[in-house]
């Protein structure tokens, strides 16, 4: 599981690419300004001795002090140092956003939702409306700009899936091919339209899209006081692998 949950952040780290991305040692240094905080963070995946992981986390400090921004380490236990979690809170960093990693078969969420219905479109480019759409419900809003260059700099096979209702996107989400496995991102449905199976469809939706795409797992990210959405994917097969939080420095 700590293997699967590693390999599962790096392709969300391909999703989400940053705008500069460093590795040292098997450590991803992030940084990427106007976009959403989270891919602004270390993906700490490779052990050091105890000796070590001070040095190595100064380093990391002096990545972000050089850009003007604070230091902040996504920890995903087994994926990472066994004692970072520690360190970083004896260096005064606070405990930030918990987060659950889940994961389904593409076969187990195509055959326990129902079929996309003909309102669902997935394209293989976001539109201004989709975008407009994600952007007006997502809870960080990121500058445009940003947030335009990090979907274009996504090198993997993606889908943008789009819910109309009287001719209008209400909901909409993404999904992201790599190596066997599909990641979810932005499922966003505009207020107005919740409760109405909204999001179902843009899960179905894409599931379809990465079984087409010979995608055989999906995984997402939830917050765990995100009720709706937990109900959502329990429904849809998904079971959750690992709990992660970020550390951010004081």
């Amino acid at each position: 599981m700590p293997e699967l949950a590693r390999l599962l952040q790096e392709r969300t780290a391909r999703a989400l690419p940053a705008e500069v991305v460093e590795c040292v040692d098997g450590w991803w240094l992030r940084h990427s300004p106007g976009v959403a905080w989270w891919v602004q963070s270390v993906l700490p995946h490779a052990d050091a001795p105890a000796e070590q992981l001070v040095r190595r986390v100064a380093e990391a400090e002096a990545f972000f002090a050089r850009r003007n921004s604070p230091a902040r380490f996504q920890i995903t236990p087994g994926a990472c140092p066994e004692v970072l979690d520690t360190v970083l809170a004896e260096r005064g960093y606070r405990v930030e956003s918990p987060m659950s990693l889940h994961t389904a078969s593409v076969g187990r969420v195509t055959a326990l939702l129902p079929p996309p219905p003909a309102s669902v479109v997935v394209e293989d480019r976001p539109t201004r409306t989709w975008f407009d759409v994600w952007h007006a419900v997502s809870d960080h809003r990121g500058d445009a700009r940003a947030e335009w260059a990090l979907l274009e700099r996504v090198a993997r096979p993606s889908g943008f899936a789009h819910v109309y209702s009287e001719g209008e996107v209400v909901a909409v989400g993404r999904a992201v091919v790599d190596t066997g496995w599909a990641g979810l991102f932005g499922i966003a449905t505009l207020p107005q339209a919740r409760g109405r199976g909204a999001a179902r469809a843009v899960v179905s939706a894409l599931a379809h899209w990465a079984r087409d795409r010979r995608a055989e797992h999906l995984y997402l990210q939830v917050e765990p006081d995100n009720d709706a959405a937990s109900r959502l994917y329990e429904r849809a097969g998904f079971e959750k692998l690992c709990s992660y939080h970020y550390r951010t420095a004081a």
